[in-house]
This record gives C-alpha cells, sequence and structure tokens, in this order.
C-alpha cells in the first residue's frame, strides 16, 4: 500500500511539472505571437533607435553634397544659408533645402542662368527615416499621439547631431558664412557655428 501511495505521489509531482512548463511554454508563444505582430516595438527607445540608424546610413550622402556646397560661389548678397528640413508625415520621408538668404530673412535668387554663384538647392530629398509596420497604422498612430511632444522633441535633436556630426566631417566648422539648421513650422534653428539652439528672432539679429 505505502509503494503505491509513493508511485501515486511521484506521478502527481511530475504531472504538476509538466503542467508548469506547458504553461511557461504557452506564455513564450503569446509573447512571441505579440512580437511578431509588432505589438511591443512601439516604445519610445525602439522609436529613436530605428531613426538613428536610417539616419546614419544615409550619413556619406550628406557629407558628400555639404563639401559640395562648402565649395561653391555664393552671390555676395548671400549673407546666411538656412538648411531647412521637413519630413512627410505620412510616409516618414525626411528633405533638406538650402536657401541662400540675405541679413533681412529674403532669398537670394540669380536670374542668370549663366551666373556664377550659387542658388538654393536640395541637399537630400525624400529619405525614409522610419517605416510603419504592416497592418500596424492605428496602433502606432495611437502610439505616437500618446507621446507626440516627446517624439518630436527626440527627432529634432537626433537630426541636429546626425546633421552637425555630417557638418563637421565635411569641414563645416571653416564655412565662412553664417549656417542654420531650421525646422519646418518650428519657432527654433540650430546655429551650426555657434553650436546652440536660437529662436527665430535671434536668427535674423547677429
Amino acid at each position: 500500500m505505502k509503494s503505491l501511495l509513493n508511485i501515486f505521489v511521484f506521478l502527481l509531482l511530475l504531472s504538476a511539472c509538466q503542467g508548469s512548463e506547458t504553461t511557461q511554454e504557452t506564455q513564450s508563444l503569446l509573447n512571441k505571437s505579440k512580437e511578431d505582430e509588432g505589438e511591443i516595438m512601439f516604445t519610445i527607445e525602439n522609436y529613436k533607435n530605428t531613426i538613428k540608424n536610417n539616419l546614419q546610413s544615409n550619413s556619406d550622402k550628406l557629407i558628400t553634397k555639404l563639401t559640395e556646397i562648402h565649395n561653391l560661389n555664393f552671390d555676395p548678397q548671400v549673407e546666411l544659408l538656412d538648411f531647412s528640413t521637413s519630413i512627410e508625415p505620412t510616409r516618414y520621408e525626411l528633405s533638406i533645402v538650402m536657401y541662400s538668404m540675405d541679413k533681412e530673412g529674403n532669398e537670394v535668387f540669380n536670374e542668370d542662368s549663366d551666373s556664377k554663384f550659387a542658388d538654393s538647392m536640395d541637399v537630400l530629398e525624400s529619405i525614409v527615416i522610419y517605416h510603419e509596420p504592416t497592418g500596424q497604422a492605428d496602433k502606432f498612430l495611437e502610439f505616437y499621439e500618446k507621446s507626440e511632444e516627446e517624439l518630436v522633441m527626440a527627432e529634432q535633436e537626433m537630426l541636429k547631431d546626425w546633421f552637425v556630426d555630417c557638418w563637421e566631417k565635411a569641414s563645416g566648422p571653416q564655412f565662412r558664412l553664417t549656417s542654420y539648421l531650421s525646422f519646418h513650422d518650428e519657432y527654433r534653428s540650430y546655429d551650426l557655428k555657434k553650436g546652440k539652439w536660437i529662436s527665430e528672432d535671434e536668427m535674423w539679429s547677429y
């Protein structure tokens, strides 16, 4: 009888262990399923890392273009360069345009097609900085709206850090013209010579 009781207890313990393992396996499968569906990727840190990696993959392209710009001749009326950035909100495409400006904030145009002076120009066109996971539009929108202010500030800081790094590698600090990095519909710009954020008013009062 005692032997049968011991066998019964052993079987109960074995069953409990198998049940625990099954529960863990089930939970693991559920977690993997959520990962496959993209449910856990919508974090601020993951979003920032994705954008940072996509920006860095375009560094050589930006450095080449900035080096080209530094070797251009500009009209004497041009007193500053405004590198204006914009992000297309539905395709997450970054574009950068360089505007040749006078001190009053007017764009300087060269109407003579044979002019030796450079006009405003595209620096980068429509580079994708984020890929929205297929079928996750609503979840991503919910995530973005919930943390929009923090995400926008993070985007600007990452763009600034990336641009400044490329600017320095393209000998930007030796460039004679005052130059700014600005953001579409924003109140501030980054002074590339002084290395600091400034207000829009300060941009035209140097």
